[in-house]
């Protein structure tokens, strides 16, 4: 997975505001009185949130399990003081703890096993300094019900052309994204096939596995608000906090 993929990422994801998303995270920062220095992003990808954090001045430890998207990463954020680490996100290991953990861009949804996602719960819990943040957000169950599910969409342009084909199995809810894309190289377009599957997620119960875990949930967001979610939100975030 991310294999090819991982090259050509950010062109594909070039609607996603990174700055936006910085902004917002530190705004829940501010609202819960914390001032971190160090930040764990899991599920970095090709670091753009870590990059956006490290402007903001702090000190950002990214982790995927893509050693092409951490390549990718690397290279665009060269000069800057960003550790990298290839690691899965569901084993985790620091060299000690953070004030607080990230997990965006719905890499949550791409763990398909429950066990993992308590795994990562647990390693947040032991990696978090008390009164730290873990802040993460999904696809909601409306979103893989009624937009994901056995839909197609595409995009056309002169660089990269892509068709994404999804199936949504309800009873093990597991979405699987089959993804055909070309990409232009010289004068000619090169053809690359990506399957990848995420699993949707009940809020409830996730707000299981985060008291399971011993972290604490503060708050549950629509997307970019801080407005309860509605029936028809499309991402919604959690923010977990490391005691009461």
């Amino acid at each position: 997975m991310y294999r090819d993929f991982a090259y050509i990422y950010d062109k594909l994801m070039y609607d996603v505001d990174y700055k936006e998303w910085a902004d917002y995270i530190e705004k829940i920062f501010e609202i819960n009185g914390l001032k971190p220095s160090l930040i764990a992003d899991l599920g970095c990808g090709t670091g753009n949130f870590c990059i956006e954090m490290d402007k903001k001045g702090y000190e950002m430890i990214g982790i995927d399990s893509s050693p092409d998207m951490l390549d990718c990463a690397k290279k665009k954020s060269y000069g800057r003081d960003i550790l990298f680490l290839n690691q899965d996100m569901a084993n985790f290991e620091l060299y000690g703890t953070v004030d607080a953990i990230v997990c965006l861009m719905d890499s949550i949804n791409y763990l398909t096993y429950i066990k993992d996602v308590k795994k990562l719960m647990k390693l947040v819990k032991n990696y978090l300094n008390p009164g730290g943040l873990f802040i993460f957000d999904i696809n909601s169950p409306y979103k893989f019900k009624k937009i994901l599910k056995d839909n197609v969409f595409y995009d056309i342009s002169d660089e990269i052309t892509y068709v994404w084909q999804n199936h949504f199995d309800s009873k093990r809810k597991i979405c699987e994204f089959d993804i055909t894309f070309f990409v232009k190289e010289g004068q000619h377009y090169n053809k690359y096939d990506e399957v990848h599957y995420e699993r949707c997620y009940e809020v409830d119960e996730l707000k299981k596995i985060i008291t399971w875990s011993g972290l604490t949930l503060v708050s549950v967001y629509d997307s970019m608000t801080f407005n309860r979610p509605l029936p028809k939100s499309e991402r919604i975030f959690f923010v977990c906090k490391n005691g009461g």
